[in-house]
């Protein structure tokens, strides 16, 4: 996953390579921006936000996520 934080708009925003370009909104100050991005995730997916977890990269622009209680089929539907 590879996420854009000060974007004008917040969700996914398609496919790059082998990552999930996702826009957020917020600075990537605080925690902020990771906040932000899990809210965004559960809102697409249709999972509560306890069910994003983070693998690796929480500082980095390009990160890991889990997405318990998504398969690979549901996920492949939702992904523009």
């Amino acid at each position: 996953m590879r996420a854009q934080p000060r974007s004008s708009r917040a969700g996914i925003d398609g496919v790059i390579g082998d990552a999930v370009r996702v826009r957020i909104r917020c600075a990537p100050v605080d925690g902020k921006a990771n906040k932000e991005l899990i809210e965004t995730l559960a809102d697409a997916f249709g999972v509560p936000k306890s069910a994003v977890v983070f693998k690796s990269g929480e500082t980095s622009k390009t990160k890991r996520i889990l997405l318990r209680g998504v398969s690979a089929a549901d996920a492949e539907r939702i992904l523009p």
